[in-house]
């Protein structure tokens, strides 16, 4: 059953305002299904926890959304309260704190956009490709390492292990010309062999 309530603006006063031995009892009358109950709860509940709740930071429209579904929480879930583990007013409480951390998480973390493009799984390869690919890979593998020890050595330093020319140059202590010769003719090489196995 839903229930379509608005938060006041201020606290209801006189007789819509239960006195705190009233609450538990009012508790269990919501829990079977008694809306003027759960009415007079909510006037008195329900502006208290959208004050607390500004008290703590919240916008007063946010609070007044969190109020609302704290409200129809006690609605729905009365029959759980239970009276030798907090008063009435700790319990509903505790609710709104709950519903308050679960808020502020959702504007840190927003929620991922299932079409989101990064979230797609990379689309499968069919087993030719996947083979085909193997097959360049294991072809590039054997043309590296069938050139000459000085030209593998600078391709690798430089290609696959992402550092600059003039870095090898330095660390190797050749002329950056010499560095860029061996790499020149390595990349020739391997054009060659790969143009070859195609």
């Amino acid at each position: 059953m839903s229930v379509r309530t608005t938060v006041p603006d201020e606290p209801s006063a006189g007789r819509d305002a239960p006195t705190p031995p009233d609450q538990g009892r009012l508790l269990a009358a919501v829990a079977r299904g008694d809306r003027a109950a759960f009415g007079a709860l909510f006037h008195h509940f329900a502006p208290r926890v959208k004050a607390q709740l500004i008290r703590a930071g919240a916008k007063a429209e946010v609070a007044d959304e969190i109020a609302q579904d704290v409200m129809l929480a006690v609605w729905r879930r009365a029959g759980e309260y239970d009276p030798g583990r907090a008063s009435p007013a700790a319990w509903i409480f505790t609710i709104a704190r709950n519903r308050r951390i679960d808020v502020m998480r959702r504007e840190r973390r927003p929620e991922m956009d299932p079409n989101d493009p990064e979230l797609r799984p990379a689309e499968t390869e069919d087993a030719e490709a996947a083979l085909s690919r193997m097959q360049m890979n294991a072809r590039l593998r054997g043309a590296v390492g069938a050139l000459p020890k000085e030209q593998e050595e600078a391709l690798v330093a430089t290609l696959f292990s992402d550092r600059s020319y003039g870095d090898y140059a330095q660390a190797s202590g050749l002329p950056l010309g010499t560095v860029k010769s061996r790499l020149r003719l390595a990349f020739a090489r391997l054009r060659s062999e790969l143009k070859e196995a195609l």
